[in-house]
């Protein structure tokens, strides 16, 4: 292995976690990945029509191949392409995309670079730590340029289908680790398995040999994993029977927040203290959560932005502007159009209507 470096919602389809009375706020406030960058709003002008050129002026980039998972830069975001293990810095439509990195990882199925996280002091180290597919299983690694990939955790079951994980880190000095049941839904309550679970890795290290310990099990079809500011981890994942928004408080419980039974295809989320941004695979939205700033509880079915805009959705995080910033995965899931696979900004408004319709 080496590194280069260079369908709607219907609030009547849902459940949720009623023991909070007090309000809550509407409209989430997400604030930007980088708080010493200034907020943004996408461009007004619009584009010209051309190969790879979007006239819509909230696309990022264009001609990208399947995206997975995104984290928001200083200068833009850190986006993870599935198939080819190339990460890309986006920063704007006049800008081509940079290569950061490139693994060489199994993108078959749903497998190869899902998801990507900084190092806790990126600034100081430009470390990146990564979620991939082997040939013999999934596992997590770290990146430093000009230098090979690391094993941070290794032996994560590979399967058909199921392969697809997420990473975040909890604390500087803990490393959570969302896996999938690698298509075997009995894995997933094995206690001995790594798959199917919520992992927490203590001060990862080079060395592949982590002992992480398991936080919550059941997951099915792993989605991501996002923190908000109040030391909350929300994560998503699909089961056979219902989607899921979860969170794993600061005290290690974990409670359901959200599920959709008409299964709309959870996948990328980006949070905030009042609420998350879930994107929707299958339902071709983003989905806003809002959530009581002290119980966490979410009261109310998630509001849809652009939905039906951009075709499918992937990965999300939050950008330097405050938006939430989306890649689309119409190239493997999908019916792309000329310029997909892309990376589009979408304004979190909710309940104002006030996002792109």
């Amino acid at each position: 292995m080496s590194v280069a470096l260079g369908s709607a919602l219907l609030a009547g389809c849902a459940r949720f976690d009623d023991s909070a009375s007090s309000p809550f706020t509407p409209e989430p406030t997400f604030e930007p990945a980088d708080p010493k960058s200034p907020k943004q709003a996408p461009p007004s002008t619009t584009r010209p029509s051309g190969p790879c050129i979007d006239p819509d002026p909230a696309v990022v980039a264009t001609c990208l191949d399947t995206t997975a998972g995104m984290v928001g830069v200083a200068e833009g975001a850190l986006v993870a392409e599935r198939r080819t293990g190339r990460i890309l810095k986006v920063i704007d439509p006049d800008q081509p995309p940079i290569e950061i990195a490139r693994l060489d990882v199994d993108g078959s199925a749903d497998g190869g670079l899902s998801d990507i996280a900084l190092s806790p002091t990126y600034r100081e180290d430009g470390l990146l730590y990564a979620y991939i597919t082997t040939a013999s299983d999934n596992r997590v690694v770290r990146i430093a340029e000009g230098g090979p990939p690391k094993d941070i955790l290794t032996g994560i079951p590979k399967g058909a289908t199921g392969n697809h994980g997420a990473i975040e880190w909890a604390s500087p000095d803990q490393l959570l680790v969302l896996t999938g049941d690698a298509g075997n839904p009995g894995l997933a309550s094995t206690p001995s398995s790594l798959a199917g679970k919520l992992l927490r890795v203590n001060s990862p290290a080079p060395g592949g040999a982590a002992a992480p310990e398991v936080a919550a099990s059941g997951i099915g079809v792993a989605g991501d994993l996002c923190r908000d500011g109040k030391d909350n981890v929300w994560f998503t994942d699909r089961t056979p029977v219902e989607d899921r928004l979860q969170r794993l408080g600061a005290d290690g419980s974990i409670s359901v927040a959200w599920t959709w039974p008409d299964r709309p295809g959870v996948a990328g989320c980006a949070a905030a203290a009042d609420g998350v941004a879930v994107s929707l695979t299958y339902a071709k939205a983003l989905a806003i959560a809002a959530a009581d700033e002290n119980t966490h509880a979410v009261t109310a079915a998630p509001s849809l932005l652009a939905q039906d805009r951009y075709g499918q959705l992937g990965g999300a995080t939050v950008g330097p502007d405050g938006n939430i910033w989306v890649g689309t995965v119409n190239k493997t899931d999908g019916q792309p159009g000329p310029n997909d696979d892309r990376v589009v900004r979408i304004p979190p408004q909710s309940a104002s209507g006030t996002g792109p319709d």
